[in-house]
């Protein structure tokens, strides 16, 4: 079956019985993941710190999600979600690192506070979470980890001097974690997106004019909800030979220029 962008629809049984949690699930992309991952048949935590917005979004999914309270930056936040995961589920099954923050400023006016910043939340959030899933995984004898990167993760960019550091860093702690993790039959990737409408992140923010999409090969953005089929797909044992990988979703942009 395919959608009106001509894209297969991901089976609505590919994570059926698999418990799975989103970071930064309140809104945007996190958000779309977490309504894609309960339609393939999933058990949702969603996670944010932005409560009322995240349990909206958990309560408008029904008896499939819930909702818990996560500062990704946080040590002792990332302790007292896994004992409700271990409490309430026995454990998960996937998680998606998808919380993120984003600066924009030239490299003089990004001060070390606004630098710091962004790696807590970005850098240090993927890295507690991955921490934190690796042993509910193991116990569980699998699992799956998906680091939500950005083409800016592959490529650099004027005035996104933090948020791309942080971006590359995860797609380098992605390939570190694989090669660990895959013993114990944890796979490990990242996906790397742009071009996508979010509140975070549109990209008339960083263009000239009103969303300009004459650089994109397809000449248009990603919705949401394309992201979080990719997701769904490294998530489910669809993937089950992928580790360690990167998976570029920018509609071509990484490929050149288009004329």
């Amino acid at each position: 079956m395919s959608n009106s962008n001509g894209l297969n629809e991901v089976s609505g049984s590919s994570l059926r019985g698999k418990v799975v949690l989103v970071t930064g699930a309140a809104r945007g992309i996190g958000e779309a993941i977490a309504r894609e991952c309960v339609r393939s048949g999933a058990t949702v935590v969603c996670a944010d710190v932005l409560d009322q917005l995240g349990l909206s979004v958990a309560d408008s999914l029904g008896d499939a999600a819930s909702y818990v309270p996560i500062d990704v930056a946080e040590e002792r936040s990332w302790h007292e979600a896994a004992d409700t995961l271990s409490h309430r589920h026995g454990g998960i099954d996937v998680l998606v690192n998808n919380a993120g923050v984003l600066h924009t400023a030239a490299i003089a006016d990004t001060s070390v506070d606004d630098f710091l910043r962004l790696v807590s939340v970005n850098q240090l959030g993927c890295f507690l979470g991955m921490r934190t899933a690796a042993p509910l995984m193991a116990a569980r004898r699998g699992g799956s980890i998906v680091n939500v990167s950005s083409a800016l993760g592959m490529v650099g960019m004027s005035g996104m001097v933090a948020y791309t550091a942080t971006k590359f860093a995860i797609r380098g702690m992605t390939k570190a974690a694989a090669v660990e993790l895959g013993p114990v039959g944890i796979r490990v990737n990242s996906v790397h997106p742009t071009g996508v409408i979010t509140p975070m992140s549109d990209p008339a923010r960083f263009g000239r004019g009103e969303r300009d999409v004459s650089r994109i090969p397809l000449r248009r953005l990603a919705g949401t909800a394309e992201i979080a089929r990719l997701v769904v797909f490294l998530a489910s044992d669809a993937s089950s030979y992928c580790t360690g990988s990167e998976f570029i979703i920018d509609g071509g942009v990484l490929a050149g220029q288009a004329s």
